[in-house]
């Protein structure tokens, strides 16, 4: 499955986008506005994809997409679809490498796994989680209809909501 929009590439992330995740993975911003998932050298990025959460394509018709630039092709980030065990809906994800934050590429991408969500999925609820100190990340949320649910209780992580539950 592949998305573009006027700038970008979505698509699936395979085995050889493994050393762009082992970098995005380590970034310091997705250390700290996301966490350490432990993922330290290529051969792990590629086990990660191979089995974690992030590419649920043929079970659940979703996972997390890598955006690639559509004039070459350059991956620049990963921004989908997700789902926890412990959310009553899909959550959506997005991480960029640095170098390509405030170009809009996030607000771009979003929003069309947020079409994606309601157009094909037919999802009338699509949730967030979000570090309360990521103010990029909430302002883009806030951007795409997403509103605060204030009933979450783990000062950890703010709940975002889209659809059902924010209306």
């Amino acid at each position: 499955m592949t998305f573009t929009t006027e700038r970008l590439t979505l698509r699936e992330l395979t085995a050889p986008d493994a050393s762009f995740v082992c970098a995005l993975m380590n970034e310091p911003s997705f250390v700290a506005h996301i966490g350490d998932r432990g993922v330290r050298t290529v051969d792990d990025a590629r086990r990660y994809i191979e089995s974690g959460p992030w590419t649920r394509y043929s079970t659940l018709g979703f996972g997390l997409w890598l955006v690639q630039l559509r004039e070459n092709g350059e991956p620049i980030g990963i921004c989908g679809l997700l789902q926890r065990d412990t959310l009553r809906s899909p959550d959506i994800g997005f991480a960029f490498r640095p170098q390509f934050w405030a170009h809009g590429y996030a607000l771009e991408s979003a929003r069309a796994v947020m079409s994606f969500a309601a157009d094909v999925l037919h999802r009338s609820e699509i949730l967030a989680l979000v570090n309360p100190s990521n103010a990029a990340s909430i302002r883009l949320l806030e951007k795409l209809g997403f509103t605060r649910d204030w009933h979450h209780e783990d000062p950890a992580v703010c709940l975002f909501a889209w659809g059902q539950s924010s209306r």
